[in-house]
């Protein structure tokens, strides 16, 4: 499932929505959900990657110094990720969630392994896509995904009709 959004203009309180939805239901999520992290005083904000079954924290940017172009994309930090996550799915998560189809997915690597195991496992997937990447997650998911906007409503309505009861919670101890 993919959530489309305009380029530049990520949807972070639809995916801390969905987050919390999923914890609030008992659902089992794997995946990351994607936070800024803003450091300096011009407001230039890079992004870390918290692995949602056990909060670590990774940032995905390299710090090349004021005069650095081109791309600062952390390879290794993404694919410490990809690997964190994948350990993750021996838990049997219901849903995974991922905070984007980025450039490095368009050009065929990133979290793409990660995608097709949970595919192939039946694990529902909600991705994020900037519409700058959606011919290359479409020819991708090759019509196996549904396109929902930024609105958190429409996703928390795919989670409840893709999960229409919700997980039992362990039952409190009857009081006497």
């Amino acid at each position: 499932m993919a959530i489309v959004y305009a380029n530049e203009a990520y949807p972070q309180s639809t995916f801390e929505a969905i987050v919390e939805h999923c914890r609030g239901r008992g659902l089992r999520a794997a995946g990351v959900l994607q936070h800024p992290v803003c450091s300096d005083a011009a407001g230039h904000c890079d992004v870390a990657l918290e692995e949602l079954t056990t909060g670590r924290r990774t940032d995905l940017f390299e710090d090349r110094g004021p005069g650095a172009q081109g791309c600062r994309l952390d390879v290794a930090a993404l694919a410490e990720v990809n690997a964190q996550v994948t350990r993750s799915l021996d838990a049997a998560p219901q849903v995974m969630i991922l905070n984007k189809f980025g450039k490095v997915e368009a050009e065929g690597r990133g979290l793409l392994d990660l995608i097709a195991i949970a595919i192939d496992r039946g694990i529902p997937v909600v991705i994020g896509v900037p519409i700058r990447n959606l011919e290359a997650w479409r020819k991708f998911a090759e019509g196996l995904s549904a396109e929902f906007s930024s609105d958190p409503s429409e996703t928390l309505d795919w989670l409840n009709s893709t999960f229409p009861v919700a997980i039992a919670q362990s039952p409190e101890p009857a009081s006497c």
